[in-house]
């Protein structure tokens, strides 16, 4: 394809994309609540009224013109915590899932077109590793790398490498018994080149879809470890954390825990709402019927 056609293919694209969201009232929703997670993180020292580590004698204050939702049983503002939250969150997010792409896609692609007994190995690997349930893998992990959100987060890339691994595998295995990969072979095409220029492209989009979906979990799992005292460390915040902090006083307090509650189940949310409209927007059969 020449500069010219690139040029032309380009703005087809977007307008493409437009077409989709407008379409897709699911999508532009998610997407448009994703973006505006983006700007308050980008943004939170111009949106946060205080700083979201300085302690007042305002202890479990209710909601008022200077506290805008009340503060934490340190006097803390938790309207500034939970918008410093939101990027520690979002971080959280993609660095795990970032872990397990890394890990499973390379190895779940040379299992897959290798096949024989790197296939072998590489399946009861995958295998052992599924077997452990997620979360308490993640905390084994982290126990072994040291408590830290970047730790706690690797630990949770390691426990979704195995998934991403085996359904890329899969779809390599489909991908390379097709005949346009069979003519490359027979053209002499370097196996580095068939990967990257005909089983990558052809196989990643079921990858696409299970991302969003294991964004909305690595969500969950940080704010499941730092609910467990492994993730965010005091005293900056994220979801997970003021959740922990806020269950302790729930009896007295219960809207301590409202608002990072409805952040993280709004997310996870807008995750799951994204894959699903990226899942229906892929589907082959559904744009084989168009």
């Amino acid at each position: 394809m020449d500069t010219t056609t690139k040029a032309i293919a380009t703005p087809g694209r977007f307008i493409s994309f437009l077409n989709w969201l407008r379409s897709d009232l699911r999508a532009a929703l998610s997407l448009g609540y994703l973006l505006l997670l983006v700007i308050v993180s980008v943004a939170a020292p111009l949106i946060a009224t205080h700083s979201p580590i300085a302690q007042t004698p305002d202890y479990l204050a209710p909601a008022d013109a200077t506290y805008l939702l009340g503060t934490d049983d340190l006097g803390r503002d938790v309207f500034s915590r939970v918008i410093y939250g939101t990027p520690m969150s979002l971080i959280a997010s993609f660095t795990a899932v970032g872990v397990g792409l890394a890990i499973g896609l390379p190895f779940g692609m040379m299992a897959g077109y290798m096949g024989g007994w790197v296939d072998i190995v590489i399946s009861r690997v995958i295998d052992t590793l599924l077997s452990f349930p997620g979360i308490v893998l993640a905390v084994a992990v982290t126990g072994a790398l040291g408590i830290g959100l970047t730790n706690a987060m690797i630990a949770v890339g390691i426990v979704f490498a195995p998934n991403i691994a085996r359904l890329i595998r899969i779809q390599t295995i489909v991908v390379k018994n097709q005949l346009y990969v069979d003519a490359a072979r027979s053209f002499g095409m370097p196996v580095h080149r068939i990967i990257l220029r005909h089983v990558v492209p052809n196989a990643i989009q079921p990858v696409i879809v299970q991302v969003t979906v294991m964004l909305a979990g690595a969500l969950l799992a940080e704010a499941s470890l730092s609910f467990l005292g492994l993730g965010v460390q005091p005293p900056w915040p994220s979801w997970g954390q003021m959740l922990a902090r806020g269950y302790t006083y729930m009896e007295i307090a219960p809207e301590q825990m409202y608002v990072p509650g409805i952040a993280i189940l709004l997310t996870a949310l807008a995750y799951n709402g994204l894959g699903e409209s990226l899942r229906a927007r892929l589907d082959p059969t559904r744009r084989a019927g168009r």
